[in-house]
């Protein structure tokens, strides 16, 4: 019989996913455990937000409708 049976009582052992820290690249464990994931420390999170807010980044956006009409008063 297979050691690892479907009536084996021992759990699977799951492989820890690592993944990179967007803010310093620093490899660290992708877990639930860590309440500033993505990232790898409250630092990192802090530094991103800080990015967002001085508009470091941008998410570019089309015209919105009410932009592409010639006469507002139509």
């Amino acid at each position: 019989m297979n050691a690892m049976s479907q009536n084996d009582p021992t759990p699977a052992v799951k492989k820890a996913l690592k993944v990179r820290c967007p803010s310093c690249g620093e490899m660290h464990t992708y877990s639930t455990d860590n309440p500033y994931r993505p990232f790898c420390s409250k630092g990192c999170k802090a530094i991103d937000l800080g990015a967002w807010a001085s508009e470091q980044y941008r998410v570019e956006a089309g015209p919105a409708n009410g932009d592409l009409v010639d006469n507002p008063d139509a």
